[in-house]
């Protein structure tokens, strides 16, 4: 980890860093230069996930390793960035590191603009988190086209999930962050690996409930919350996982829904937990008809 951690105000602020889209020529993904420009971004994005690796450094220093085994970070996406933008991760410093402690994080551009806000936490807090003290509902339901068969309270079907280690040296070639609890195993017995790495195996069961409904649209993260409870997860090792939709709605430009999933052990041991807001956007499905996309924005 490199130590260039300013302390100033109460918090900690990270150097700028340039994240990489590695994804810039995946097609059919908001990832994708074309594609994302077809939608009316300036570019294929960064996907959020990637922006949490900034933030881990910041959490360490406030919390120490305990973060990794039950520590939580909640964020919702503000404004979308592309490759090679600078970014900065920001932390307030808790009054001491003990369970229950909960504090701001954001990111930000240089100029201040911030790209995601919400809350970093160490076991479990007398207040919500970010994304747990959000209205789920806040937008009135229109007609769903692309999740028109979303019901809330549908539990997806449990699966077989991991983070193989080839997808963490993957992570590591282009990290902005880079710490040896990816590298070394001698903490808790295995390669911890990155936010994205972790996301992307917790994903697996929404994936495999929304495979045939979304059709092909393009989907973005709106926010993230990963929760260790029995933390950390680890690379080659096989997990259970399932979860529960919570919401379904729309805006303007996307459709959206609202998920909880988790990951346990071969021995039924809760190691963590995620809630989502994964974005489709209308423009980007067959379902809807031909519309400009519009301003570069998902709301």
């Amino acid at each position: 980890m490199r130590d260039e951690i300013e302390v100033r105000d109460g918090r900690l602020i990270g150097a700028l860093r340039a994240p990489v889209n590695p994804m810039r020529k995946a097609e059919g993904s908001i990832h994708d230069e074309d594609e994302a420009r077809k939608l009316g971004f300036r570019g294929g994005l960064v996907a959020g996930s990637i922006h949490m690796e900034q933030l881990a450094p910041l959490l360490l220093r406030a919390f120490g390793e305990p973060f990794l085994e039950r520590g939580a970070i909640s964020l919702y996406f503000l404004t979308p960035t592309l490759h090679g933008e600078e970014v900065r991760a920001v932390v307030a410093e808790p009054p001491e590191a003990r369970d229950g402690s909960q504090v701001e994080a954001w990111m930000e551009k240089a100029d201040g603009t911030r790209i995601c806000e919400g809350t970093a936490s160490l076991g479990s807090p007398a207040e919500p988190s970010f994304l747990h003290a959000r209205k789920l509902d806040e937008h009135a339901v229109g007609e769903l086209r692309i999740l028109s068969g979303a019901k809330p309270g549908d539990a997806f079907r449990v699966v077989d999930t991991s983070v193989p280690h080839e997808n963490l040296d993957g992570r590591l070639k282009v990290i902005t962050e880079p710490m040896h609890y990816y590298i070394d195993d001698a903490d808790w017995g295995g390669r911890v690996p990155t936010a994205p790495n972790q996301v992307n195996a917790l994903m697996a069961p929404a994936n495999a409930y929304l495979r045939e409904m979304r059709a092909g649209a393009i989907g973005l993260y709106g926010a993230i919350e990963l929760r260790s409870v029995n933390g950390p997860m680890l690379v080659d090792t096989p997990y259970r996982a399932g979860g529960t939709l919570l919401h379904a709605g729309d805006t303007p430009k996307t459709e959206y829904l609202w998920f909880d999933t988790w990951a346990d052990d071969e021995a039924g041991r809760r190691i963590v937990e995620m809630r989502m807001m994964l974005r489709f956007m209308k423009a980007s499905s067959k379902k809807y008809a031909e519309t400009p996309a519009g301003a570069a924005s998902a709301s």
